[in-house]
């Protein structure tokens, strides 16, 4: 009797696993679909990567086709400036010199950018500081009660 158990089982174990390997279509032909599918999307992820390249190389050589053409109209201007204005309206106007448009006007300016700072600055060391607890507050007036406002609640 056991013996009928044992191979009964056996038998709906192999019918089980053939029913599920048909749910799963797991043919050579489906996989070979599957991997020509992987093989142009891979293909069509490539070209885009490359138009996009493309794209940015071209838009680098625009910007820098328009920035020399950009000191070239400047250095007109300056040269034009300096013939047909006073030598003082010129100078103050437009410099003559190659990068002087791109160059910092004074020495604050060329060093590197402080970030925001997020406090006051103490006018003396003896100031408090604007995130103390006490800042502005004169502690030698008296607080009456009168003084304080009262809010009217609607």
């Amino acid at each position: 009797m056991v013996w009928l158990v044992g191979i009964g089982a056996l038998a709906v174990g192999m019918v089980i696993g053939v029913l599920i390997a048909g749910r799963l279509n797991a043919s050579p032909s489906r996989i070979r679909q599957l991997e020509n599918e992987i093989r142009q999307l891979k293909d069509n992820h490539s070209e885009y990567r490359n138009s996009v390249s493309d794209h940015f190389s071209m838009t680098a050589e625009l910007v820098q086709h328009m920035t020399e053409s950009y000191r070239d109209v400047y250095q007109h201007l300056a040269s034009g400036a300096q013939d047909l204005c006073s030598s003082d309206v010129a100078n103050k106007l437009l410099p003559t010199e190659t990068d002087a448009v791109f160059e910092p006007q004074n020495a604050e300016e060329a060093g590197p950018l402080a970030p925001p700072r997020d406090y006051a600055a103490k006018q003396s060391p003896d100031q408090k500081g604007a995130l103390s607890e006490d800042f502005g507050i004169d502690k030698t007036k008296p607080v009456n009660d009168e003084e304080i406002p009262v809010q009217q609640t609607k």
